[in-house]
C-alpha cells in the first residue's frame, strides 16, 4: 500500500520559491515607482506694484440747461438745428412780441411824461425861490421844492418800468445760456407758452468736458484709509484714471479728481467720486456706464499669475510652492487686488518662494516635485527660461 506522506524537502521547496516569488515582485515594484514630477516654477520678487481699484461709473453731463420761457406767448419761429453746437446767446426761439413791443412804447411815453412834469416842477422851485418874500412864503418854496422831488421819482419810476418793458420784450427771444448740444424742440410754431412753465422747450447739453461719478464702497474707502495710514500704500500726488466703455474698448484720455465725495448712501454704501474727462469727440454720453480704473499709488508685494491661484469653497485663494526638500506645500494668501493678469500677494509668500503655475493637476501635499524655472507671456502661456538666465 502506497503512503500519503510527502517528504520535508517538497515543504521546503515550496517555501523557498514563495519566498523568491515575493522577492522578484518587490524588486519588479520598485523598479516601476514614477520618478518625482517636474512643475513649472516661478521665483517670487518682492516689488512695488501699482495699486489699482476698479469701479463703476456713469457718466454725468457738465452742464446741462432745460430751456422755459421767461414771458408768455406764442412760438412764432423754432431758430436752431437740434444735434448742431450753440454757444452762449445763440437764438433758439421767438415768440410774438407784439403786445411787449406795445408795452415798451407805453413805458417810453410814461418817461417822456414824467420829465415833463420833472422839468415844470423845476422851473416852478426856481421862480418860487427867486419870489420868496415878495408875496411867495417859505411855505410855497417848500411845497414847490416837494412838487419838485416827487416828479424826480415819478421820473426814475417811469424809467425803471420803460426798462422792465424792455427786458421783457428781450426775451421774447429765446436764446441758449450754455455752450452745448441742444434737444429736438418739445413745442411748434404755434404753440402757446407761460412764463416759468414746468415743461421744458428744449435742453442743451455740454459734452466736453464729462463728468464721471465712480461708485465706491465705503468699506473698501475705509480700507484704502487704514493702508494709508500704516505705510503699506503710498498714495500718487494725483489720482490717474482711465475708462472702459461699454463695448470693452479703451477710452483715449485720462480723467482728473473734482470730488472725492463726501457723503455714503444710506440705500447701498457707497461713496459717488466725481472725475472729470476730456471728451472732444463726444464719445462719452450722459448716463453712460463705464468701467473706471483708479491708479492710487503702490504697494510693495509679490505678482503671483491668476493661473497658479485656486479660489477655496470659503473664498480664500491658495498657491502650491516647491518647499524645502522640493517637497509640494500649498499655502493660503492674502491679496490686494489684481495688476493686469496677476494677484498682488501681501501675505501667505516670502521672497525667494517657488510657486509653482504648471504641473498643477497632479500634485499633493508632501509629494516630491522638481521645480523648472518657467515664464508666462502675455497671453498667459507657459515659456521655458533658457539655461543660462536660470543660472543667473
Amino acid at each position: 500500500m502506497r503512503s500519503r506522506y510527502s517528504p520535508p524537502t517538497t515543504l521546503a521547496a515550496c517555501l523557498l520559491a514563495l519566498t523568491l516569488f515575493l522577492g522578484l515582485a518587490s524588486a519588479s515594484l520598485a523598479q516601476e515607482a514614477p520618478p518625482p514630477a517636474e512643475v513649472g516654477v516661478i521665483a517670487m520678487t518682492e516689488q512695488p506694484v501699482s495699486r489699482r481699484s476698479t469701479v463703476p461709473g456713469r457718466a454725468v453731463a457738465s452742464q446741462q440747461a432745460e430751456i422755459r420761457p421767461r414771458v408768455g406767448g406764442v412760438v412764432t419761429e423754432i431758430l436752431y438745428a437740434p444735434g448742431q453746437p450753440v454757444t452762449v446767446g445763440t437764438p433758439m426761439f421767438r415768440l410774438d412780441a407784439a403786445s411787449y413791443e406795445a408795452a415798451v412804447s407805453s413805458a417810453e411815453a410814461g418817461v417822456a411824461r414824467a420829465d415833463a412834469a420833472l422839468t415844470q416842477a423845476q422851473t416852478s422851485l426856481r421862480r418860487s425861490e427867486q419870489l420868496e418874500g415878495s408875496g411867495v412864503t417859505s411855505a410855497d418854496v417848500d411845497s414847490a421844492r416837494a412838487t419838485a422831488a416827487e416828479a424826480e421819482a415819478d421820473l426814475q419810476s417811469a424809467r425803471a418800468a420803460l426798462r422792465v418793458a424792455q427786458i421783457e420784450l428781450s426775451w421774447t427771444e429765446i436764446t441758449s445760456p450754455i455752450n452745448g448740444f441742444p434737444d429736438v424742440a418739445k413745442v411748434s410754431v404755434g404753440d402757446l407758452v407761460t412764463a416759468g412753465q414746468a415743461d421744458t422747450l428744449t435742453t442743451v447739453t455740454r459734452l466736453d468736458p464729462i463728468y464721471v461719478d465712480m461708485i465706491e464702497p465705503s468699506a473698501r474707502l475705509l480700507s484704502i484709509r487704514d493702508e494709508i495710514d500704516s505705510g503699506a500704500l503710498r498714495m500718487n500726488e494725483t489720482l490717474k484714471v482711465s475708462l472702459t466703455l461699454e463695448n470693452g474698448r479703451s477710452f483715449n484720455g485720462t480723467g482728473s479728481l473734482v470730488s472725492p465725495g463726501v457723503q455714503v448712501s444710506t440705500t447701498t454704501g457707497t461713496v459717488a467720486v466725481r472725475f472729470q474727462f476730456d471728451n472732444p469727440n463726444r464719445i462719452i454720453l450722459p448716463g453712460m456706464f463705464v468701467r473706471g480704473d483708479v491708479e492710487l499709488g503702490t504697494v510693495q508685494a509679490f505678482l503671483v499669475p491668476q493661473r497658479a491661484a485656486t479660489r477655496e469653497r470659503d473664498g480664500s485663494l491658495t498657491v502650491w510652492v516647491a518647499g524645502e526638500g522640493n517637497l509640494a506645500e500649498q499655502r493660503r494668501i492674502e491679496t490686494s487686488g489684481s495688476f493686469e493678469n496677476a494677484w498682488v500677494v501681501t501675505e501667505g509668500l516670502a521672497e525667494g518662494d517657488q510657486v509653482i503655475v504648471d504641473g498643477l493637476s497632479s500634485l499633493r501635499a508632501g509629494a516630491e516635485v522638481v521645480p523648472v524655472p518657467v515664464t508666462l507671456d502675455a497671453q498667459g502661456v507657459v515659456q521655458d527660461v533658457p539655461a543660462e538666465a536660470a543660472a543667473d
